[in-house]
């Protein structure tokens, strides 16, 4: 079991490994060694997560769930496949982390009344400022 938050476990039998070729620079031993790691993890036969986490963990994932609500992640950031595999689990985890925690709800406020009157009062001194940089026309002075 992965432990991912206090009161959500993962069966770390559900998910699957496989390990493929690895794409970009690295010379002849990247065309023989299959380092690069691809986690599966079905989300629809999935036991271990509350329905409102799946629903959040799916909009999260975005395109790394397929149609069959499997979630894809590939790790291919290091040369070996144990790191990888690592570097892909702990994604999930952050992943699933980041969908089960609850969102603050936003209660809509208005400024205060002394807030108002601050801002108020700084634009008038702004427009003094400006107003007193203005060139004086000489026929209005007399």
């Amino acid at each position: 079991m992965i432990q991912i938050t206090p009161d959500l476990a993962l069966d770390e039998s559900e998910i699957e490994y496989k390990f493929i070729r690895s794409s970009g620079p690295g010379g002849q031993n990247i065309n023989k060694v299959s380092t690069a790691v691809q986690l599966r993890w079905n989300l629809g036969s999935s036991s271990c997560l509350p329905d409102h986490v799946r629903r959040r963990l799916i909009r999260l994932a975005g395109s790394r769930v397929s149609k069959e609500g499997v979630l894809i992640i590939e790790a291919r950031r290091f040369r070996t496949r144990e790191r990888n595999r690592r570097d892909a689990l702990h994604r999930l985890v952050e992943l699933i982390r980041k969908a089960a925690q609850k969102r603050k709800i936003r209660h809509s406020t208005k400024p205060t009344g002394a807030a108002k009157k601050r801002r108020l009062e700084s634009k008038r001194r702004r427009s003094e400022i400006k107003r007193l940089r203005r060139t004086v026309n000489p026929c209005e002075q007399a």
